[in-house]
């Protein structure tokens, strides 16, 4: 069976405000809307459509975390994913990390492809996909923008500085999803009904006999400075003084 695996991370929804904590901890997370990472998003919609393309029978989606991650594999259930896998831990947090609990979930499933969102818009590290094709041996693609499938290859634009790259690689491989990518469908009710009774299997970490050893730590997080308030002129000239004057020009 020709499966593939996409990674959802829990995350704060994008439209939300983000708070940070009086004590410079982190981020408010209680009572905020969490979704699925977009570009995870954007991952799994192209899964599901090289699927509906006939070149992969089975799409699972898998997320490392707490229980509540549970809620955003049931949405990717409802997009068209076949099963999902989460692996229940509140330690793996740092790509390296996420990295090796892929690669155990990998050696067990045995798919042809992985897919990855480019980056998680809470840390955006960009570091997990590179990672895990490292820790596998398995070609790599990021910053995808097109992907074509052709039986045991595939081909992938990437959106590189200079413009776009098009690339051969070899399945099985990683590739990780950029913006441009697609569009995610939108999840209909009855879609949400049936995700219900598609399986969820959790897994403990402790079951994986993975030695975490955390290299990251975020001493402390602030918010941004407020932006500083806007002046009027009268004219061209006196704006170009006022950017002389900040040093601009």
């Amino acid at each position: 069976m020709r499966k593939i695996i996409v990674g959802l991370k829990r995350v704060i929804d994008y439209n939300v405000r983000v708070r940070v904590r009086s004590d410079g901890s982190g981020v408010e997370k209680e009572g905020v809307k969490m979704s699925i990472n977009p570009f995870d998003e954007i991952a799994l919609e192209e899964a599901l459509r090289i699927k509906e393309q006939g070149n992969a029978d089975e799409v699972i989606v898998l997320s490392i975390g707490s229980i509540e991650s549970q809620q955003q594999l049931r949405t990717g259930l409802a997009m068209g994913a076949d099963r999902a896998i989460l692996v229940n831990s509140e330690n793996a947090s740092d790509p390296l990390s996420i990295s090796k609990v892929f690669q155990k979930i990998i050696d067990q499933e045995n798919p042809i492809l992985v897919l990855l969102g480019k980056q998680a818009i809470d840390n955006d590290n960009n570091q997990t996909g590179q990672m895990l094709a490292a820790l596998l041996n398995w070609p790599q693609a990021t910053f995808a923008s097109e992907v074509k499938i052709n039986n045991d290859s595939a081909t992938v634009t990437r959106e590189i500085d200079s413009g776009l790259e098009t690339i051969s690689i070899a399945l099985p491989a990683i590739i990780t999803a950029d913006l441009r990518l697609n569009e995610p469908r939108y999840v209909k009710l009855p879609d949400i009904m049936k995700a219900k009774k598609k399986p969820l299997d959790v897994i403990n970490f402790d079951d994986l006999s993975i030695t975490i050893k955390n290299t990251i730590k975020t001493v402390n997080t602030e918010p941004p400075e407020q932006r500083q308030k806007g002046i009027m002129v009268e004219d061209v000239s006196a704006l170009v003084n006022e950017l002389k004057n900040k040093g601009l020009v």
